[in-house]
């Protein structure tokens, strides 16, 4: 059995699918019910209540730990969750990490996600951690836009960041969760290119088919459209990254093709699947 935390999300539902159609037994977690794929057994638990996982862990062989917002907090305890983990008898723990632990490591949520690593390796032999950059998927913040406007509103248009396909960072977990030779990996995933939000405009104006008209926000406005949906600290720490990502921000990984043997998806790819989100 393969428990998957955060099951219902952009990197959980894919990769609870892909298990599922490997022939693996999978118990997908979320906080909320919800549908899952057939054959998928599905428990209601709260990552911030770890005796809430125990009906999801027993028996279990491996999980994929992904934390929600809450459990990235100052005063949170994720590491309970790979103590209960190693107490079920959990052999395996794939984390779902952050680049920003060696790009900017000390940042509040990078310090907590780093010691959060080190209880994953320390809880046994049985480990890999997966550092994703930017997600492709954070292009849907723009969805209501383009659909009622056709219209794109970011800041630093012409600055990029090689983001990444999520249905990548499930593939990959699936290979750390199946596959013994990912264990002890820890892996730096991107997507193959540096594209820009202007650039990104324009793969989902080509996979609607239809113009999408670009504007730059400044960083002030981005940050108080952010701060509605994020604490203050956490938009401007967004903003240094989009708008003066480092180096090792910029680097284009080849881990994904290390362990999937393929080169990343590019972000049109992600575009063209979830067209129908923009119409």
């Amino acid at each position: 059995m393969i428990v998957v935390t955060g099951a219902t999300g952009n990197v959980g539902r894919p990769l609870t699918k892909a298990l599922a159609l490997a022939g693996e037994q999978v118990t997908a977690v979320s906080r909320h019910a919800a549908e899952v794929p057939d054959g998928v057994r599905h428990v209601v638990a709260d990552l911030a209540d770890p005796a809430s996982l125990t009906p999801a862990l027993a028996g279990a062989k491996a999980l994929f730990l992904l934390l929600s917002g809450d459990l990235h907090a100052v005063g949170a305890s994720p590491a309970d969750v790979v103590e209960a983990a190693a107490a079920a008898g959990v052999g395996r723990i794939v984390l779902l990490s952050s680049l920003g632990v060696v790009t900017r490591p000390f940042g509040t949520t990078r310090v907590e996600l780093r010691k959060l690593e080190d209880a994953v390796r320390e809880a046994g032999p049985g480990w890999a951690v997966l550092r994703p950059g930017g997600f492709a998927s954070n292009a849907l913040w723009w969805a209501e836009s383009v659909r009622t406007q056709r219209l794109v509103a970011a800041p630093f248009g012409d600055v990029g960041v090689p983001v990444l396909d999520p249905a990548d960072i499930a593939e990959v977990a699936a290979a750390c969760l199946t596959d013994d030779r990912h264990l002890g990996g820890v892996y730096e995933l991107t997507g193959p290119e540096v594209i820009t939000p202007r650039e990104q405009t324009a793969a989902i104006a080509e996979a609607l088919g239809e113009p999408v008209r670009f504007h730059e926000l400044t960083r002030a406005e981005a940050k108080a459209g952010m701060t509605q949906m994020m604490p203050a600290e956490l938009a401007d720490d967004t903003l240094d990254i989009l708008g003066n990502p480092t180096e090792a921000e910029q680097r284009v990984s080849p881990d994904v093709q290390t362990v999937l043997g393929r080169a990343p998806r590019p972000f049109s790819s992600w575009a063209a699947r979830n067209a129908a989100a923009f119409r």
